[in-house]
């Protein structure tokens, strides 16, 4: 009887997608929610940036620790990311380890990060083989709507380019590292990732930034990975039914259009915040 009940529901939803191009909360099937950010949010991190898309809240705090690089790469720091998704969020999850989808958004920003290479890993060297810079990147999840790892994507990459790294010299008699609070440099940002959510409905229908409601409907869901020069970092897609071709074209396109849109967000929040500094 369930099984039926949510057939017919996903029949009603998609007749009313195809013939009215209108969803639940008024969006057209290829219209955003408004997505807002704020940089510098937690004063006691080294850099940090809070992202709403629509109801879908994210906050992300950078912190930069001393450490000794890794046998395999002497001459490279490293970047630890974290997604949480705890209760506070939504009933959906609960208390305790992290769960199923909260581990695989860890090891999608891990991904994105690599394959990006949104920072040279060796800019975090400080000196080889003795010293380097581990970022500690903890994306939490204040609000649940859907969409949480386009959210991710820019609350990380608005936290990078407001990060502020002290100033690392070591003593070649002690070697011991002497740190200078008061002088701080930023991080070069070498690629800018934007991540691009989409769900599909019967196979045909598509629509972009799904909330909660329409993830949980949805036959399949994707994300498209895309920076400032087009090029394609990631198709992520967890199972479900297949894509054609042609749609799958579709979701690059506007995935590239969405990326310009977010980059100009963030240049504009940053300009504003160094403005009024």
């Amino acid at each position: 009887m369930v099984t039926d009940f949510y057939s017919l529901l996903i029949s009603v939803v998609n007749v009313t997608l195809q013939k009215e191009n209108c969803r639940p909360d008024g969006r057209e099937l290829s219209e955003f929610r408004t997505t807002t950010l704020n940089i510098g949010s937690i004063s006691t991190a080294d850099g940090s940036a809070l992202v709403k898309v629509g109801n879908t809240t994210v906050i992300c705090g950078i912190k930069a620790e001393l450490a000794n690089p890794t046998v395999e790469a002497p001459g490279k720091g490293y970047i630890v990311p974290n997604v949480d998704l705890p209760p506070l969020c939504s009933s959906r999850f609960r208390p305790g380890p992290p769960g199923e989808q909260a581990q695989a958004a860890s090891q999608f920003i891990a991904d994105v990060i690599e394959s990006s290479e949104v920072i040279q890993t060796e800019d975090l060297c400080i000196e080889r083989g003795k010293l380097c810079w581990v970022l500690y990147c903890d994306m939490m999840c204040l609000d649940y709507d859907g969409n949480v790892l386009d959210a991710c994507v820019v609350a990380l990459l608005a936290a990078l380019k407001n990060t502020q790294l002290p100033e690392v010299t070591v003593n070649t008699e002690t070697c011991t590292p002497g740190v200078t609070l008061e002088k701080r440099h930023g991080l070069r940002i070498n690629k800018h990732p934007v991540a691009t959510s989409f769900c599909i409905f019967d196979d045909s229908i598509l629509i972009v930034d799904p909330t909660a409601e329409e993830e949980s409907l949805a036959t399949a869901q994707l994300t498209v990975v895309t920076d400032e020069e087009d090029r394609l970092y990631s198709l992520h897609k967890p199972g479900g039914t297949s894509l054609s071709g042609q749609k799958l074209q579709e979701c690059i396109s506007r995935a590239t259009a969405r990326q310009r849109e977010i980059q100009k967000l963030i240049n504009k929040v940053i300009h504003s915040v160094k403005t009024a500094q």
